[in-house]
């Protein structure tokens, strides 16, 4: 009991100082401050279990001593140096291990009657432990990030019955308006979404003259945005305007995505009797207005008609341009204020890019990019990472590292998290394609310092990432 007791003082007085160090970290040390305290946190933890389960004063020495050498991490690291604050955390850090270590050897000589609980209590830790992080990776891929086939298929089923109903419509409504064949794409389409099949992309792909429209790349406009490309109308002075279908979505001479988007707003989702699809579809099939995207919220019914307890699919109609390689899609979200700004999507060529490093080594990358993708969506902290940085972080790891085997999927995962602390701390990951764009430029300081502390906490203890 004398032992419980003093033991229970030192915790408690630990504890203390974790909570206040805990509750200041993000507000005033930023990411690496806040880093170093989670590192400094685990080697604390482990010091007090690996001190309280010592049997002589000896044992608690050799532990502290092994307690300590993780606490070295936390100088190891140039940029928390410049922090000025390491002293203070180890100052904290020293006093509350000098306490549990006197609380310690304190304790009774005799051996305690709960020897037998020990002994259970750590073979249940040793079968928690058990698996090695290459297994718990590959448990996490098929318990969390993969989806089932068949929910994959329902999905697709679901979105492809959407997309007819949709152009049958327009056929009938607008018969003249000149488009190709609409159909599927995105993450679901090319087997990279994970956790859930909860969204997919409709194609709207729009049909331009090649002799009155011309693709202007976003360095040669005035935005200078790479990314940003707008489409100017040509030949006007042999072909007047009002010779193409588009033409009625001009302004200041350039096609207006904001324009485009507008139409097919009231066109499809304000027109369309989506009541009578949702009988057809058995399912209630509804617009989401309001947003500056085209979207669509399916929810499956029960067998009484009412909705079930099931995640909804959200379909995303996506008007596009395409030539060549160049796919430009209407994503006022993405270039607002500018209203005849077209988005270029990078996706096409970064998905292609990953398809032929696997196929050429037989690699693993779109694997681990599907874990890095349920991580982050799975966690709070890194949710604000989407799939553009991620698929970026790998291409950019592979001209450097060619080993993407399974064997060494939890090197490549550990090295994952390495650089893309380099990146947060340097407050910049370039696009693979378009070195230019700064893919982390929309995230905020705070998100960086909640995304720092978490992955410099995962450094040591990557497990904590696949919780």
């Amino acid at each position: 009991m004398n032992f419980q007791g003093s033991r229970r003082r030192g915790e408690d007085g630990i504890a203390m100082v974790i909570d206040f160090l805990l509750s200041n970290a993000r507000l005033v040390l930023g990411v690496g401050g806040a880093a170093m305290l989670g590192i400094a946190t685990l080697a604390v933890k482990r010091l007090i279990e690996r001190a309280g389960r010592a049997a002589d004063d000896e044992k608690v020495e050799q532990k502290m001593a092994e307690s300590w050498e993780e606490l070295s991490l936390v100088s190891a690291s140039p940029t928390l140096i410049k922090k000025g604050i390491e002293g203070v955390v180890m100052k904290h850090v020293a006093k509350a291990a000098r306490q549990q270590k006197a609380d310690l050897c304190q304790q009774p000589q005799t051996s305690p009657p709960e020897v037998v609980p020990k002994v259970e209590s750590k073979s249940k830790r040793l079968q928690l432990c058990v698996l090695t992080l290459q297994e718990r990776l590959q448990q996490y891929y098929h318990t969390r990030a993969a989806l089932a086939p068949g929910e994959i298929q329902r999905a697709q089923s679901l979105a492809l019955d959407i997309c007819t109903e949709i152009q049958g419509f327009l056929h009938s409504r607008l018969p003249d308006m000149p488009l190709g064949e609409m159909n599927l794409g995105g993450s679901l389409l090319d087997d990279l979404q994970v956790v859930s099949a909860d969204h997919a992309c409709l194609l709207v792909p729009l049909q331009l003259e090649a002799s009155l429209w011309r693709l202007v790349p976003g360095e040669e406009t005035l935005l200078t945005h790479p990314l940003h490309w707008m489409v100017r109308r040509v030949n006007l002075e042999y072909f007047p305007r009002g010779r193409s279908y588009w033409d009625r979505y001009l302004v200041g001479g350039y096609l207006s995505a904001e324009a485009v988007v507008n139409m097919f707003s009231k066109a499809v989702m304000e027109t369309i009797n989506w009541p009578s699809i949702s009988s057809t579809l058995d399912c209630l099939v509804r617009p989401v207005l309001g947003g500056p995207d085209l979207k669509l919220e399916i929810r499956p019914l029960d067998e009484f008609g009412a909705e079930s307890g099931d995640e909804p699919l959200f379909i995303s109609m996506l008007p596009l341009l395409r030539e060549g390689d160049v796919v430009l899609s209407a994503q006022t979200e993405l270039t607002a204020p500018w209203v005849n700004a077209w988005h270029l999507s990078l996706y096409p060529w970064e998905n292609q890019r990953l398809s032929q490093l696997d196929t050429a080594d037989g690699g693993h990358r779109r694997q681990t990019l599907k874990i890095l993708k349920a991580v982050c969506r799975l966690n709070p902290a890194l949710r604000p990472l989407e799939a553009a940085p991620l698929s970026n972080l790998i291409l950019h790891l592979s001209d450097g590292e060619s080993d993407w085997s399974e064997s060494s999927l939890h090197a490549r995962f550990q090295q994952c998290i390495t650089e893309l602390i380099g990146y947060l701390e340097n407050g910049a990951l370039h696009s693979y394609f378009k070195p230019a764009v700064n893919l982390l430029s929309g995230l905020s300081e705070d998100q960086v310092d909640q995304m720092g502390f978490m992955l410099y906490c995962a450094v040591t203890e990557p497990e904590i990432l696949l919780i």
